[in-house]
């Protein structure tokens, strides 16, 4: 089974059930079915075969769902670009996975034309938009037309083959893209199928971006068992009535999102207000620790199963634990527990044993979730070290104590400070630059530190906008502090501690033991 064929299977078992629907536009799985061998015919006269890579720019919608289809029917692999991504870095990923196509929403070609001239761009449609836009004069179709039935089309993939690659914050300064197979996917998917017992008449929200690999089960699981899941609209991915009236509308019965999301709808959407939805029966959480007190909310007011979730990109979901009584009388978030999806999981020493019960060590993952490597790198082999620490409990679960590295998560999405960093350091007026994360869960912020060149700083809405032109935005740095010189440690490196000290009402952070953080003109956070 490759992922494409769960699509195929379905429609041709039950072409009218609900396959997929975002906003007002819905498709079966005959319709997506259709579609999506339509699409796919129009992309092998582009030229993308088995192999290729295929970028897809786009909002969220029914559309680009039915590219991502056709793309893996011809034995290529997409690689998603959210719609919020500035053009730079959506041509940086292009120079990075030599795409053999581009699809974009409509308004976009122009733009995506201009800076990819040797790249075939073609336009993905939605509502509004003409009928002839964006498909290219030698080839005819869109993935939002409809029409006579297309010819099928699934080209025979090895499971070990890639099927898509998503771009994470990398350590190095840039973006890393995970290289995920069929295998890889599958082996997640099928397992939370099974756990959640995934049925026809199940409804899946998919909240996350389809950049995050949190999407991956929304879709991939109801494809499997012929649900319907249900996108939401990047723009209401944040705002909290909208989110509770999406839930309750829909008739969601299956939840997965990041915890931040859910503290939202609970502090600010009215949530808890009223009684659960009567069908809502799985509510999981992923990307970053759940405060102990909102799962408690959550647990008083439905009897849905609670699911942990935890896994880095480049293994999916690899433990789980269901919220117990037990965990909901700790005074921090539940446990990651113990490992799934067929994974081998346990926590390494650091003189390289296996923690015991009451020892901490880092995460380590070996199996079939584990990514084939990085885009442009050598093929990973062996165990996958996640850079997490975790502590063994007595009953052998995990429990997530926190990162060795500078990999920060900001409502969900893990963020290398070290990429923010070397997008701010680019501004001709920054000298020197540091990034410390301020608060957790709902409240974690990016605070840039900020040393400038001779001649004052730059303005803090520039330098934000500096940002937003190479950064995703969701890794666009919430506040500037502007610096005479960033603290160092003893070994010269900065002090990120240092800078997370609080700020004293006068606009001056206190300085640390050693008198090494001096703060300039503070002025007002942004």
């Amino acid at each position: 089974m490759r992922l494409h064929e769960l699509v195929i299977g379905t429609a041709a078992r039950d072409p009218d059930r609900l396959a997929v629907t975002c906003g007002a536009d819905a498709l079966t799985y005959g319709e997506l079915d259709r579609r999506a061998s339509a699409f796919a015919s129009v992309l092998a006269q582009l030229g993308v075969g088995r192999g290729d890579r295929v970028l897809l720019w786009s909002d969220k919608s029914v559309h680009v769902v039915v590219a991502m289809q056709a793309v893996l029917r011809l034995g290529a692999a997409y690689v998603p670009a959210d719609g919020t991504a500035p053009l730079r870095r959506v041509t940086a990923l292009a120079a990075d996975c030599s795409p053999r196509v581009v699809c974009t929403d409509d308004g976009r070609l122009g733009a995506i034309d201009r800076e990819l001239p040797t790249t075939r761009v073609i336009g993905l449609g939605g509502a509004g938009t003409h009928p002839d836009a964006g498909t290219h004069p030698d080839v005819g179709g869109r993935p939002d037309a409809g029409g006579p039935a297309a010819e099928p089309v699934a080209a025979a993939v090895h499971p070990d083959e890639l099927a898509y690659i998503l771009y994470t914050s990398g350590s190095t300064g840039a973006p890393k893209g995970v290289c995920i197979s069929h295998r890889n996917a599958l082996a997640f998917v099928r397992w939370a199928m099974e756990e959640l017992a995934v049925g026809p008449a199940d409804r899946l929200a998919n909240h996350a971006p389809l950049v995050f690999d949190l999407s991956v089960m929304d879709l991939y699981a109801a494809f499997a068992a012929g649900a319907s899941v249900h996108l939401l609209p990047a723009e209401l991915a944040y705002s909290p009535s909208e989110l509770v009236r999406f839930l309750r509308a829909q008739r969601i019965t299956v939840w997965y999102s990041v915890p931040s999301a859910l503290v939202l709808m609970m502090r600010h959407g009215g949530l808890l207000d009223e009684p659960p939805p009567p069908g809502l029966r799985a509510v999981c959480f992923a990307g970053e620790p759940f405060p102990i007190a909102g799962v408690r909310a959550l647990a008083e007011w439905t009897g849905a199963r609670l699911l942990n979730l935890y896994g880095p990109t480049e293994t999916n979901v690899c433990t789980f634990r269901e919220v117990t009584a037990s965990d909901l009388e700790r005074d921090r978030p539940a446990p990651i527990g113990r490992q799934c999806s067929g994974d081998t999981v346990w926590a390494r020493r650091a003189d390289g044993g296996s923690a015991a019960p009451g020892q901490e060590g880092e995460l380590v993952v070996e199996g079939p979730t584990v990514l084939m490597g990085y885009w442009g790198g050598a093929p990973h082999s062996g165990p996958y070290r996640t850079g997490d620490i975790v502590r063994v409990l007595d009953d052998g679960a995990f429990d997530y104590i926190g990162r060795r590295d500078q990999t920060v998560k900001v409502r969900g999405h893990r963020i290398g400070l070290e990429e923010v960093e070397a997008a701010i350091a680019a501004h001709p007026e920054v000298a020197d630059v540091a990034v410390a994360l301020t608060g957790d869960g709902i409240d974690a912020r990016l605070v840039a530190f900020v040393v400038s060149v001779d001649g004052g700083p730059p303005g803090r809405l520039a330098l934000k906008a500096h940002c937003a032109a190479t950064l995703p935005s969701y890794a666009v740095v919430d506040r500037v502090r502007f610096v005479h010189e960033l603290p160092r440690t003893g070994n010269g490196k900065v002090d990120r501690r240092a800078l997370q000290q609080p700020v004293a009402p006068g606009g001056n952070q206190s300085r640390n033991a050693a008198d090494t953080a001096v703060l300039a003109r503070e002025g007002s956070p942004e």
